[in-house]
């Protein structure tokens, strides 16, 4: 109920209204059935505006300390998580991976539409990297539809670590549905799970424009971190 009340009422009119969302492809999104809507990564922002143009329901899933958080900014926190219809997932230990995958896998058993960005992380230099091989493995457990994503400038309308998003007209383009049917049965073969993420990666390059790299992002802000 609150992901309908924000989306239509309390929140969703007034981002439409100042973002002036410009999207491309819209038609491509199945109005039935479980979907996999497979994008790229460039800003905190895209989880907000990605269900805020697709008609129906998007789940997230995002790390639990998200929902955790003390005082009035976790509060706030929380009730934003909740009202966009993320889902909490512990993220800690070896298996953090498989746990997120299967509450997504939950939601497309149910025939709903779950959100995933295949690079596992922000872009830090708004190029576009190498997928992990967990949105392949939802694809071919699911049956799911796969719709590649791009965001195309969410980057410039919240670069990250930026908290306040500038005022500027967010553009997306959907693209078509993927055929995977070939690959059919083949869930767990790590050759053919590389290969449909490879697939995926090369739409989402296609139709975002952005330099593809072939390294994993995480990767590339490990020794930043450090």
């Amino acid at each position: 109920m609150l992901y309908w009340l924000l989306k239509y009422v309390l929140l969703g009119p007034l981002l439409k209204l100042i973002f002036r969302p410009q999207v491309e492809g819209l038609h491509h999104v199945p109005a039935t059935g479980p979907v996999i809507l497979a994008s790229n990564h460039l800003s905190f922002s895209d989880s907000i505006f990605t269900p805020l143009i697709i008609p129906r329901r998007v789940t997230f899933v995002a790390k639990a300390e998200y929902f955790t958080g003390k005082g009035i900014k976790g509060w706030l926190t929380k009730l934003f998580f909740v009202g966009t219809g993320t889902i909490p997932v512990d993220r800690s230990g070896g298996r953090a991976a498989r746990a997120a995958l299967d509450t997504q896998l939950r939601v497309l058993r149910a025939g709903g539409v779950a959100g995933i960005y295949p690079e596992g992380t922000r872009s830090p230099d708004g190029r576009l990297y190498r997928g992990k091989t967990g949105v392949a493995r939802l694809a071919l457990e699911s049956g799911a539809t796969v719709v590649p994503v791009a965001m195309l400038n969410a980057d410039e309308i919240q670069p990250p670590g930026t908290l306040i998003p500038r005022i500027d007209r967010v553009r997306i383009r959907v693209g078509a549905p993927l055929d995977l049917s070939r690959y059919a049965g083949s869930a767990g073969d790590r050759f053919v799970e590389r290969a449909v993420t490879d697939e995926i990666m090369y739409e989402l390059m296609e139709l975002s424009g952005r330099e593809y790299v072939d390294i994993y992002a995480q990767k590339l802000k490990e020794p930043a971190a450090a």
